[in-house]
């Protein structure tokens, strides 16, 4: 091409669509046939989803739930965490199954919200189970959600909160909604001991669903609206022939206080999830954590409400008393959360502060069974003495116990195996560990109620403490039987008395463990609560390392 040559002007007829036609020709190739929608219609799109999330879901909840005495699944969210604070996740996410006309129903959220947000203050992850959408059953997208906030609590080292109201397993969706409940199952036991884990039951809860809280760390029901069985009353029926209700099978009554499932039961949901913000207050943020602490100003002196200690312990060994009158002295008054109450009510458990630090209490109570241990005692006790323990909690342990409670049925029932776990709990704690013996300490019941040699700490005592194998009264008739045959009939109620005074002055006291050092010191019943406070600010820093080991053989 020489400098001068001029270029033709392109040949128009050859040179291709325009950019107007490749633009149609793009969108009709895409399936559209209109321009895309502006960034506002976007915007006012997003607004519309969720809009039909949180409005016209809940107004239609709403009148479901409060017709049965409920509350809906957002309200229980917006009852537990402080206000503006939650973040809710996968609000979109909508199941994929099309048999059974599933197709025309998909709901956004698939039945159940899950997120994170502060509780007092503290980072909580939670989900709600929501009734109103497909029975709040499990199925895939529903079991995603739940599986994704319990990895997400253990990531973040945070508590997690469980509100549950399900029918169960959704059946459209078949084995997948089984593996599902296995999945969360096996997430539920690799947090065990690293966050806490809390349920609360609001509605029904049976069969598969019933599994998983009982994995969770403390289990909450609410009158009249919960229930949670594994086999409900129809298949009962047919299977067995037995009727019963609903309320027999799985109500809180029967959960609480027969079967020992459930910690607390509240009057309603606003109660059960106001108790739950309660108990946060006394559990670290995971196993890691340092322990919650509050401003107390204790009183540095002994109190009148102290000297009211010296006088509790009656003078006859038949008069019981409350035991909750000295856990209320020794602790930070007013302090005190029970759990269990309904549940082996010759053990009391819950939870304390000692000087604004929390502390959890296990006692046992003269009340019921003179204190005795029985099976479920045993079985009440190991379970919170092994929370505390993993969440490293000290431990407080107040003793007036007779020993095990005799009798056939507890030893057919496995009394043995099961007494043991108490004991086992304690060996194998590494928290702090104080206890003081108030009255009787006798045979084993001394041993497995926080002694000296299961790794106590400091271990303190009352004069008023009878550390024994029996009492005074059966250890005489034991060991002088034909001294007591061979007095005269007249002449036998002294020498019964004689022996038993004998016995008492030599073994049945505190100072014959003392001498050996089983117990740290014999203080005045009012000085008790400064001795614990010191106890357990001496411990705070306790440090203590096990032998390498996979994981400890319970006995269950």
């Amino acid at each position: 091409m020489t400098d001068n040559q001029v270029l033709s002007p392109p040949n128009t007829e050859s040179a291709g669509p325009d950019r107007a036609t490749l633009a149609r020709a793009a969108l009709a190739v895409a399936g559209v046939g209109e321009p895309a929608p502006t960034t506002a219609e976007r915007l006012a799109g997003l607004d519309e989803r969720r809009q039909e999330i949180s409005g016209k879901a809940e107004a239609r909840a709403v009148a479901k739930q409060h017709a049965k005495g409920k509350l809906t699944a957002r309200e229980r969210i917006d009852l537990l965490f402080d206000e503006g604070t939650f973040i809710e996740l996968d609000a979109f996410v909508r199941h994929r199954v099309t048999d059974f006309g599933m197709d025309r129903d998909r709901p956004y959220g698939d039945g159940v919200i899950i997120g994170h947000g502060l509780v007092n203050g503290r980072r909580v992850c939670a989900f709600s189970q929501d009734f109103t959408v497909l029975g709040g059953s499990m199925g895939e997208a529903f079991g995603a959600k739940m599986n994704k906030i319990q990895d997400f609590a253990t990531t973040i080292g945070c508590p997690v909160i469980g509100l549950n109201d399900s029918g169960g397993a959704r059946i459209q969706e078949g084995v997948v909604s089984l593996g599902q409940y296995a999945e969360l199952g096996r997430r539920i036991a690799r947090a065990s001991g690293v966050i806490p884990q809390i349920s609360l039951v609001l509605g029904p809860c049976a069969g598969g669903a019933a599994y998983t809280p009982q994995g969770t760390d403390i289990i909450v029901m609410a009158e009249e609206t919960s229930f949670m069985f594994v086999t409900g009353p129809e298949v009962i029926a047919a299977v067995t022939g037995e009727r019963t209700t609903l309320a027999e099978l799985g109500g809180p009554a029967v959960n609480s206080e027969v079967s020992g499932n459930v910690h607390h039961v509240a009057a309603d949901d606003k109660e059960a999830i106001a108790w739950v913000c309660d108990l946060l207050s006394y559990l670290p943020t995971n196993n890691m954590s340092g322990l919650p602490s509050y401003a107390y100003e204790a009183q540095p002196e002994i109190t009148d409400r102290d000297r009211e200690l010296d006088t509790i312990i009656p003078d006859s060994a038949t008069q019981a008393y409350d035991m909750r009158r000295i856990i209320d002295r020794v602790i930070d008054e007013g302090s005190f959360l029970e759990i269990q109450r309904g549940f082996a009510t010759n053990l009391i458990c819950g939870f304390g502060f000692v000087n604004g630090r929390p502390v959890g209490v296990v006692a046992n109570q003269p009340l019921m069974l003179s204190g005795a241990i029985d099976i479920d005692a045993s079985s009440k006790g190991a379970r919170f003495v092994r929370f505390c323990d993993a969440f490293d909690i000290p431990i407080l342990t107040v003793v007036d116990v007779p020993g095990y409670l005799p009798g056939v049925q507890q030893e057919r029932d496995g009394i043995i195996r099961h007494g043991a776990k108490l004991g086992f709990a304690y060996a194998d704690a590494t928290t702090p560990m104080v206890t003081v013996v108030v009255n009787k300490a006798y045979g084993g019941g001394y041993g497995v109620m926080g002694s000296k040699h299961l790794g106590a700490d400091i271990n303190l005592a009352w004069p008023t403490a009878e550390i024994a194998v029996v009492g005074a009264q059966a250890g005489v008739h034991v060991l002088h039987r034909r001294e007591i045959a061979e007095a005269e009939p007249a002449d036998r109620r002294r020498v019964i008395g004689e022996l038993t005074e004998s016995y008492r002055t030599k073994f049945s006291n505190p100072y014959f463990a003392a001498e050996r050092g089983y117990l740290d010191a014999v203080i005045q019943p009012r000085e008790t609560r400064l001795q614990v406070a010191a106890a357990l600010d001496a411990l705070r820093h306790k440090k203590v390392e096990f032998p390498a080991r996979k994981h400890c053989n319970m006995p269950l």
